[in-house]
């Protein structure tokens, strides 16, 4: 087997997959953005160029063609695994390969062989209990597929991902107050477009389990309490500072003194900066405290490398500000300063 084809075909693989991936959605009955943010956590697989260590010592010499199509890279696939059946990426790659010709059995056969040789990797858990779910003649998450994800979650509680198709898996079950819950928790970590599609499922989890739904304050009430805030990098932080180019800046209003979940948050990039946002109502992640609702906020802008909202070791948030609301002039904060 050649080495070189590895990459190609994980790539092939990868694009396929993600034309299927969209499903658990239309399971909901309804559209929405926040598809684009499933899709954006999807599936990679070039980096499995070492599926059998060295290349060249898995390749008979008398072999040097490379696969003509995905098809029959499956075939060489499979051929590698039966010389070597303790790789757990092999099985992932050649779960993620049956999925893109359609073959969702023999995908799900791949990704529990996939599962059981490394238990405790969160992208494939979510990865398998997707694709098992898709395997499903009903599209159902099974028991097995919901203990994968909430293994997930407890390995990576910040996964986007396993929160969102746990809250499908629940929604299934008629567990329509534990859905909302879980989906309400991940809004603070999304940007403003996809919390906003989020809350939409949310209010329909809500409807079905009976709860009240979000109040929506008038126009000119959330108008005359939206807060504007400008963010900027000190620029001497800046110049020594080796920044990602992924990083994310969130921009995050919460009760002062209180509980440190977010009343309002914003998520941009890095690349965005200086920045000029405007929180209001729209970007409460908990529909039962709107910012409308208070009469101070503490603000302040958080760096994060790992692009979640929770504060991780290595961000750095500017110096908090405590504002009254309504506040008519923009809030100036300055992230690394002294």
């Amino acid at each position: 087997m050649s080495g070189s084809w590895l990459p190609t075909l994980a790539a092939m693989a990868a694009t396929a997959v993600g034309l299927v991936v969209l499903w658990p959605l239309r399971a909901t009955g309804r559209r929405a953005p926040f598809l684009v943010m499933v899709v954006a956590v999807g599936v990679a697989g070039s980096a499995l160029y070492y599926l059998v260590g060295t290349p060249e010592a898995a390749t008979p010499t008398a072999r040097t063609g490379e696969p003509a199509s995905l098809r029959d890279g499956v075939v060489e696939l499979q051929r590698a695994l039966e010389r070597d059946p303790q790789r757990a990426d092999g099985w992932a790659l050649l779960g993620r390969s049956q999925q893109a010709l359609g073959n969702l059995p023999e995908a799900n056969r791949a990704f529990t062989r996939a599962v059981q040789l490394a238990p405790d990797e969160p992208e494939l858990l979510v990865e398998a209990a997707q694709t098992r779910a898709q395997a499903d003649p009903a599209k159902q998450f099974d028991d097995t597929g919901l203990q994968w994800l909430r293994h997930a979650q407890r390995l990576a509680p910040g996964s986007e991902r396993a929160g969102w198709l746990i809250g499908i898996a629940l929604r299934q079950r008629g567990q329509d107050a534990e859905a909302a819950a879980t989906w309400e928790a991940l809004l603070p970590r999304l940007d403003p477009g996809a919390a906003t599609a989020l809350r939409e499922q949310i209010a329909i989890a809500r409807e079905k389990a009976g709860l009240p739904a979000a109040a929506t304050p008038p126009a000119a009430t959330t108008a005359a309490t939206a807060l504007t805030v400008t963010v900027a990098l000190d620029p001497a932080f800046a110049a020594r500072a080796r920044l990602r180019d992924d990083a994310s800046i969130f921009v995050i209003a919460r009760v002062p003194g209180g509980p440190p979940m977010p009343v309002a948050v914003e998520k941009h990039r890095l690349a965005d900066l200086p920045l000029r946002v405007t929180l209001d109502d729209a970007d409460s992640p908990m529909p039962t405290q709107p910012l409308s609702a208070l009469k101070e906020v503490e603000v302040f802008a958080r760096l994060s490398a790992s692009g979640q909202a929770n504060r991780q070791e290595g961000d750095i948030d500017s110096p908090p500000v405590r504002v009254p609301l309504p506040h008519a002039e923009p809030v100036p904060l300055l992230i690394g300063g002294p």
